[in-house]
């Protein structure tokens, strides 16, 4: 539990569990509904997909994309939402265990 002041307006990006659920509120609207959240030590992690991970700590949104680290204010979770949406531009689609797709026929 945070420690607050009386009469201190709650701001959501303050807490880093709060921050990351606005965050993949706004993913799950864009396609990306397999995430996983998990929060501690004062950071919350997201698991988006397999090549992508975001922390949230300090105020801020960071993961990596290629060699660069991108770091965006936990305030804007939806501005966030559209620079991953930049690099990530389609959801991960669950694996087919057996192989088979809606293209491939099946006998």
């Amino acid at each position: 539990m945070l420690a607050v002041r009386a009469g201190t307006p709650y701001l959501p990006w303050r807490d880093p569990c709060e921050a990351t659920r606005m965050l993949r509120y706004a993913l799950h609207r864009q396609g990306f509904t397999h995430t996983y959240q998990s929060n501690g030590n004062g950071m919350s992690v997201l698991s988006v997909s397999t090549e992508l991970t975001v922390w949230c700590k300090n105020g801020s949104f960071v993961w990596n994309e290629g060699d660069l680290v991108v770091t965006h204010p936990a305030d804007d979770p939806d501005g966030a939402t559209r620079l991953i949406m930049r690099h990530y531009r389609t959801p991960e689609q669950p694996s087919d265990e057996d192989g088979w797709s809606p293209e491939t026929p099946r006998d």
